[in-house]
């Protein structure tokens, strides 16, 4: 749960990454972004990472630690849910990553978010399946630690930049005001032709 209303916590979801807390995603591109017949944001993400996989499992794939992944959300503005679904693209014949993370408001506090976060992993036609399933897992428990902590970090810096934000409308505003003062008062004092 996130102390924080929806709409604060769905903006912080698009800003989550980079972050210091998951040096691990590298990068973001945005493949596909529509809204569909009933008002929803539909957003396709190629998201680039680096596994830290052992450095064994990367030398028997012939991979290296750059990883690609994909991801899908939804945010439905009517029913205030934001899903996002990822998956392994690098890999994925071998070991298939799935996750889903789905914020919704809590139903009896408006200034509180939930979390409901699901994955599956399939290790198929590998030594050491069992062994490699439970690496992930750790590294699925470790990161969705550290993926609160980049929430809260992305939440951070937008209310520190809306703050930034109102300190300069309002520098501006007066600013506008005393040279709009400095005007009117030469208009008045000056004679007309």
């Amino acid at each position: 749960m996130f102390r924080h209303p929806w709409e604060t916590v769905a903006k912080a979801a698009w800003r989550k990454y980079p972050n210091p807390m998951n040096p691990g995603v590298t990068g973001i591109d945005v493949l596909n972004r529509s809204i569909d017949s009933r008002g929803r944001l539909e957003s396709h993400r190629l998201l680039i990472t680096k596994w830290s996989l052992p450095s064994w499992v990367h030398t028997m794939l012939g991979t290296d630690a750059t990883c690609f992944g994909s991801e899908v959300s939804l945010v439905d503005p009517k029913s205030k849910t934001l899903e996002l679904r990822t998956t392994n693209l690098t890999l994925h014949d071998y070991l298939s990553i799935d996750e889903t993370l789905v914020y919704s408001p809590h139903p009896s506090n408006k200034n509180h978010t939930l979390l409901k976060q699901e994955a599956s992993i399939n290790v198929k036609g590998l030594p050491l399946s069992g062994y490699l399933e439970g690496v992930v897992v750790g590294n699925i428990d470790n990161n969705a630690g550290k993926g609160r902590q980049a929430m809260e970090w992305a939440i951070s810096n937008i209310k520190s930049e809306m703050e930034e934000l109102a300190k300069t409308a309002q520098t501006v505003s007066l600013t506008a005001q005393k040279e709009l003062t400095k005007t009117m008062q030469f208009i008045d004092t000056e004679p007309y032709c």
